[in-house]
């Protein structure tokens, strides 16, 4: 007979536990304490195409004595679905269907469902953070630039509050969504973007270890708001490059803040890899800075010829240096170097605007100024610049340039010394 939860609800603890049986094997267990707990005993035949046997109690059918066995092995088993009244009637039953459908295409119900608490574990544990701090990891392994590695846990940073800390399987698309609106709300349209194309990257990384369905960052394309894109301020008129110049030249604050800002416009490279000099990048004697591929855009090792004036600058940089492994160390630790935050504070100290000029902007300074010199191949200037070219020619060309590299870098230098200096400005020529 059928249990029902009046029955259930009724049923007093004896001296030892008893069970109320409600068909199929599911059952109510009734503890001396008072405890009521759901179980389901079955039967699996596992060796033979019969199908699979439910447990019968005493209480629901009579024993079927002196019945041969059927052919082929029999597993039985027993599960536990959870607590009534917590676990109700209806549910119990859902379960013990649940377990019906198993056994009917002869799956073992214990072994899905640890199977199940398996996955449910896994899942638990994989978090968007978990995911994302795991995937940055994978990068770095393979030698993902160090910029691109901290800009990506700049995004994680920013998308944990929203939905760092829950299961990357079960995100939506409007969770995802509303942590890129509160990143929009700050006006920061660019990074809101890319905050939404690095989720994508995270979500395709847990599809592929088995942690997620799809990729939902897919879903928001058109979403968010287009950000007007608009180049790095850089000044270009000679003249303004000089102004600037002497400007740096009576910065007051740190010496490496000072030495580099003096450094960057000489060697025109990206404010990181300046900042993030290391002294084993140096060859002063041969004035060369190798630029390991793990520190540049393009991962590949990037040579940069030095000018006397940036080989003086190093010189006393060697000479106050704390012992560190980095050209311009940080106030805090000589671990650690000085950021490009720092060197963008240091141009706004001595009053040049971040929307005329930022350290990035040395670059556009450099190549064009060069350019309308007409003094330097366009291919040179580009190498100078690490812009290499990805083609076959690019490849065996990569070391074609760097004699004329290595006079252009003095005659930049000298030409950024007499802007400083404020000598005449005249027309650039072009060589014969």
């Amino acid at each position: 007979m059928a249990l029902s939860d009046a029955a259930i609800r009724s049923a007093k603890p004896r001296e030892k536990p008893f069970k109320l049986y409600d068909g199929a094997g599911l059952y109510v267990l009734v503890s001396p304490n008072g405890s009521k707990l759901w179980r389901m005993k079955y039967r699996l035949r596992v060796a033979d195409s019969t199908a699979p046997e439910i447990d019968q109690s005493a209480e629901e059918a009579p024993r079927r004595r002196g019945r041969p066995a059927k052919a082929g092995t029999v597993k039985e088993g027993l599960l536990s679905f959870g607590a009534y009244p917590a676990l109700g009637l209806a549910a119990a039953r859902v379960e013990r269907d649940k377990v019906l459908e198993q056994l009917a295409i002869r799956k073992d119900p214990a072994r899905e469902k640890r199977r199940e608490d398996a996955r449910k574990l896994v899942s638990d544990a994989a978090t968007f953070d978990a995911v994302a701090a795991e995937f940055i990891a994978k990068r770095e392994r393979e030698g993902l630039a160090l910029a691109t590695l901290k800009t990506y846990r700049l995004f994680q940073a920013k998308l944990r509050p929203e939905i760092g800390r829950y299961p990357i399987a079960e995100i939506e698309p409007r969770d995802l969504l509303a942590a890129l609106r509160e990143i929009e709300k700050t006006g920061r349209l660019e990074t809101a973007s890319r905050c939404r194309e690095f989720a994508g990257r995270v979500f395709r990384y847990a599809i592929a270890t088995a942690r997620a369905e799809r990729d939902i960052a897919a879903d928001l394309r058109g979403a968010l708001t287009v950000p007007v894109v608009k180049g790095l301020a850089a000044v270009t008129d000679p003249k303004r490059v000089g102004e600037i110049l002497r400007a740096i030249d009576a910065y007051q604050g740190q010496p490496s803040t000072m030495m580099a800002m003096k450094l960057a416009p000489l060697v025109f490279q990206r404010p990181g890899e300046v900042t993030g000099m290391r002294w084993d990048e140096l060859d002063l004697d041969a004035a060369v800075w190798r630029v390991p591929a793990g520190r540049k855009k393009e991962r590949r090792d990037h040579m940069v010829p030095l000018p006397t004036q940036a080989v003086e600058i190093l010189r006393t940089a060697a000479e106050i240096s704390p012992g560190g492994p980095f050209v311009f160390p940080g106030l805090i630790s000589k671990n650690r170097p000085i950021t490009t935050t720092t060197l963008a504070h240091g141009l706004r100290r001595i009053g040049v605007p971040n929307d005329e000029h930022v350290t990035h902007g040395w670059r556009k300074t450099a190549s064009t100024l060069l350019n309308e010199s007409g003094k330097w191949s366009a291919d040179a200037i580009e190498r100078a610049l690490a812009h290499q070219d990805a083609s076959v020619r690019g490849i065996y060309n990569i070391g074609a340039y760097w004699d004329e590299r290595v006079r252009m870098a003095q005659w930049w230098a000298d030409y950024l010394e007499a802007l400083r200096d404020g000598g005449m400005i005249l027309p650039f020529g072009r060589i014969a």
